[in-house]
């Protein structure tokens, strides 16, 4: 087993880094009221970082998962809100436009995602239907060579700034699992609205939107048929992408963690002398090693998409251990990590996220205690479980 990183993506990582640190830190606390981070996604956009998951032959930088998640950490480290505007580049929605649209489409749309001429969103939550996919009311029915959409979706990121929409949907109001199929819906089309907006603790807004019979072509139902089956393979993916901001957050939060407790004197000696604090450290930097190995291992299992054990399991661990690391941030700085003059106040509203998107904590545990009940068998033991 090899834990060294290529040279190559040393570089990357090394750029992204030298970006975020310089420019996105300083004026982070600008995008905590809802603002979209567009001067940040132009400057990513110039080093080619929102074309990650773009395949090359529409100007992509067509990246393994394990990249994507390495270049997310790094700017989730300074900024949560900027990170999860790149995830909605780099996520599920562009990796089902470049696995399943038309060339007509994908030769259109893709290479404005890694300009950062166009923003995409993806649709899937419902008023009374999140995790409970296969009771999406949401439909999609078929009309000749047209279709139209009809139905409502609830907490959309971007809905206000996206260009093009990614819809998981009923396709011709059949019912359960095998009914769920994914169409696009470009901004600007006649029956689509934007009818709520909810502010986020951890600055972003979402939105609620309406489709109001909007026509499609027939050429934007990109997937038919096994759409649920391909909605979970690809969200698989989401499933790496979510922790590794999970992950950059812990890591910003130690980071200014270790910082303080170096400047910040009690008794006339720093407060790192206590071992009470160093104990503090401690803690939070085994656990970040532990959840960076697990969601690297989790990337590493991608064929195109990752191991959904792995995954949930990643996902699971790194979104919980940064609620305890950012947690412990806080505390470290006492008084002053309660308020918005220290950066691990931000970071902490931040990591709340991670548990709720993307597949809650509870829904990925059941998932992985079925596989356990299913599938161990004492011969094997754990190493029957998954990829080593």
């Amino acid at each position: 087993m090899d834990f060294h990183l290529a040279p190559q993506q040393r570089e990357m990582i090394q750029s992204v880094r030298d970006l975020a640190q310089r420019e996105f830190k300083p004026i982070a606390q600008r995008w905590m009221d809802g603002t979209f981070p567009w001067e940040n996604m132009k400057k990513l956009a110039a080093l080619g970082v929102l074309g990650m998951s773009v395949p090359e032959e529409y100007g992509g930088l067509g990246l393994p998962i394990l990249d994507t998640a390495l270049i997310l950490e790094e700017i989730a480290k300074v900024d949560y809100v900027t990170a999860m505007a790149v995830l909605g580049e780099a996520g599920v929605q562009t990796r089902v436009i470049a696995r399943y649209a038309p060339p007509s489409i994908r030769d259109r749309i893709l290479p404005r995602v890694v300009s950062g001429d166009c923003i995409l969103a993806v649709c899937m939550t419902e008023p009374h239907a999140g995790t409970d996919v296969a009771n999406y009311r949401t439909n999609a029915r078929i009309v000749g060579d047209r279709v139209i959409l009809k139905g409502t979706k609830t907490l959309i990121s971007r809905a206000k700034e996206a260009g093009m929409f990614v819809i998981f949907t009923r396709i011709d109001g059949k019912p359960g699992r095998e009914g769920i199929g994914c169409v696009l819906l470009e901004a600007g089309t006649p029956g689509f609205e934007v009818t709520g907006t909810y502010h986020t603790m951890g600055g972003e807004n979402l939105h609620e939107i309406q489709f109001n019979d909007c026509e499609l072509p027939i050429e934007n139902l990109v997937i038919r048929d096994d759409g649920f089956r391909k909605l979970l393979s690809a969200f698989n993916t989401q499933r790496c992408l979510n922790p590794s901001i999970s992950l950059g957050l812990a890591e910003g939060a130690f980071d200014e963690a270790v910082n303080y407790v170096r400047e910040r004197t009690v008794f006339n000696k720093p407060i790192a002398d206590f071992q009470g604090i160093r104990w503090k450290l401690a803690d939070m930097y085994k656990d970040i090693e532990a959840g960076r190995g697990l969601l690297y291992r989790a990337c590493l299992s991608a064929n195109p998409f990752p191991d959904p054990f792995l995954a949930a399991s990643a996902k699971i661990f790194n979104n919980e251990m940064s609620l305890r690391v950012t947690s412990e941030a806080v505390q470290v700085h006492g008084g002053f990590g309660f308020t918005d003059e220290y950066p691990v106040s931000r970071l902490y509203r931040g990591a709340r996220y991670g548990s709720i998107g993307g597949g809650a904590s509870e829904t990925l545990r059941d998932l992985i205690g079925k596989k356990i009940v299913g599938d161990f068998d004492v011969t094997d033991g754990i190493m029957g479980l998954g990829t080593f």
